[in-house]
């Protein structure tokens, strides 16, 4: 796969990133600071992020659009308001998870936010699903940008007029540069923050901005440990087409008349999930010691049975202390159940946790 770099690569370069391939693109995964400083100045102050290897689709349509994206997705779109973004699933047949995205309801269609190494897969599919009855534009030509942090506001209201008028998960377009771009306040790192689409041409002078305005740039590496902190899901580890929405711990993100009224792809398998329960389930996990349990990393019980596996594990900055998520068999999925991690042919303790593990920070009177 070729590593295809984004508009912000000269800008990374410049500020001493260190590389990696990542879904096919040349991606920062951390800067001469270190993924600790960075997820630690996100936290008190504002990261930003480059996020533009994601896809942004627009799917332009009239009325009849909601209620065929109703057919696809789990999530309530007819209802939804201008400018409003809901979290939602692209599901097969049996609720496996072909991708997590954002749908964000925008002047004369949807937009949605899809992840990188899913983007054309999904293209293609929801061509297909959608017969090719509505205009569908993947675009090359925007950056996506994510500024995150308790200072995520001010520094952004500084560039952007009127940002801080925006409610968690709803959008709006603002003027910049005399360009119109479209800004959400979202993120996925468990703090208040927002993600401007901005031409590629304009993203590095913008970014500069942000910097100057007294945000750092944040790597893959700190990222992962922020989004593993607030208890949220990474595509292909935490979540693939394996595992449904339920057996993911995320029931929350389809609403009760959704699962009442059904109507979308997988609701059968969703609805049989609900009514018997699921044999596996996402949990939160605390390593007990300093122990650091990877992906992969097999889950036993007190009389040693193998109860599940490790999807995501690292060191927590925030929480001073290891954590990890995974899936165990549902009976074993009770908060301060006591099972063993096995590292390196090692067991060593743990308990299942609540999630998040660092409490999220988004903005208050936010519209769930």
């Amino acid at each position: 796969m070729e590593n295809i770099k984004t508009a912000l690569y000269n800008l990374h370069q410049k500020h001493g990133a260190k590389f990696v391939p990542f879904a096919g693109y040349q991606m920062p995964i951390q800067y001469s600071t270190g993924i600790i400083e960075e997820h630690k100045s996100t936290r008190e102050n504002a990261g930003i992020f480059d996020v533009s290897h994601m896809g942004q689709l627009f799917i332009k349509g009239d009325d009849t659009l909601a209620k065929n994206l109703e057919k696809i997705f789990p999530a309530e779109l007819s209802n939804a308001k201008l400018n409003q973004s809901k979290y939602s699933f692209l599901m097969n047949e049996e609720a496996g998870i072909y991708d997590d995205l954002i749908i964000t309801k925008v002047e004369g269609g949807f937009n949605i936010v899809l992840n990188a190494a899913c983007k054309n897969t999904d293209f293609k599919l929801l061509s297909k699903l959608l017969e090719n009855k509505y205009e569908m534009i993947l675009s090359e030509e925007l950056s996506l940008i994510a500024i995150q942090g308790p200072k995520a506001v001010q520094i952004l209201e500084k560039i952007i007029n009127g940002v801080s008028d925006l409610k968690f998960m709803n959008g709006g377009t603002f003027n910049y540069l005399k360009e119109n771009i479209y800004i959400t306040r979202s993120g996925y790192t468990g703090e208040d923050g927002f993600e401007i689409s901005i031409k590629n041409e304009d993203a590095e002078v913008f970014v500069q901005k942000l910097i100057d305005e007294g945000a750092s740039l944040i790597g893959l590496g700190a990222r992962d440990t922020l989004r593993l902190e607030a208890g949220l899901c990474l595509y292909g580890h935490d979540m693939d087409i394996n595992k449904s929405p339920i057996e993911a711990n995320l029931k929350w993100a389809i609403s009760k008349n959704r699962i009442l009224e059904g109507g979308f792809i997988g609701y059968e398998k969703i609805k049989s999930q609900i009514e018997k329960g699921v044999s596996k389930i996402r949990v939160g996990i605390k390593p007990e010691g300093r122990i650091i349990a990877r992906e992969k990393t097999s889950i036993f019980s007190e009389d040693d049975k193998n109860i599940g596996e490790i999807t995501s594990g690292t060191f927590g900055p925030s929480v001073q202390a290891p954590v990890a998520m995974g899936y165990v068999e549902n009976s074993f999925s009770k908060n301060d159940t006591k099972v063993f991690l096995e590292v390196r042919g090692k067991k060593y303790p743990a308990i299942i946790s609540n999630l998040p593990f660092y409490k999220k920070s988004y903005v208050k009177g936010a519209s769930k």
